[in-house]
């Protein structure tokens, strides 16, 4: 049985929405889209005149950040400009008369990288990083690597999107790089 027959009868096992959707040029890897919001980012939250809730806050695994007064505030999936009308809408709700609220990042969440680099594993996000960028921070290459192309693993708010891209193409905060192995 071929490789691409086997890995059709696999999805075709699955329930309906179980597998991630794999394209060969990876349309749905856009960068144009703006950056939203998920768990393992770290918000720098500034409310003008209310020392007291401004501070640094790290979205839970819920896509919660808790905050003083108004508990938890749902900022998963939203930009920094959602979250910051999410915010103030709590606020606004009977705790703070004309609310302002700044939201920035103030740390990215990780990027992963497996595969055929010295180094596996999860590793700070650097803005303006490439997959090249991503294996010279994981210790190179190994001497088996696929040096031209990586496979890419990112959520977007459509869902799990993989695909082949060149390695000078630009990674995300919580992608997932595979470095594959070469043949000779």
């Amino acid at each position: 049985m071929n490789r691409r027959r086997a890995l059709g009868l696999l999805v075709a096992a699955l329930p309906l929405g179980a597998c991630a959707r794999r394209y060969s040029v990876a349309p749905d890897l856009r960068l144009s889209e703006p950056y939203v919001l998920a768990a393992g980012d770290k918000l720098r939250i500034i409310v003008f005149g209310q020392d007291s809730l401004s501070n640094i806050y790290q979205i839970d695994g819920s896509g919660r950040i808790a905050m003083p007064l108004i508990g938890p505030v749902p900022v998963g999936g939203l930009t920094t400009a959602g979250a910051a009308g999410a915010i103030e809408a709590k606020l606004r709700a009977g705790f703070v008369r004309e609310p302002k609220v700044t939201v920035e990042v103030d740390t990215y969440r990780p990027f992963f990288i497996l595969g055929e680099v010295t180094n596996s594993g999860q590793f700070p996000f650097v803005n303006g990083a490439t997959v090249q960028t991503a294996v010279a921070i994981a210790g190179g290459f190994t001497p088996r690597a696929a040096r031209d192309f990586a496979e890419l693993t990112r959520r977007t708010p459509r869902g799990i999107v993989v695909g082949d891209v060149p390695i000078t193409y630009p990674i995300r905060p919580g992608d997932t790089i595979v470095i594959k192995e070469r043949w000779f």
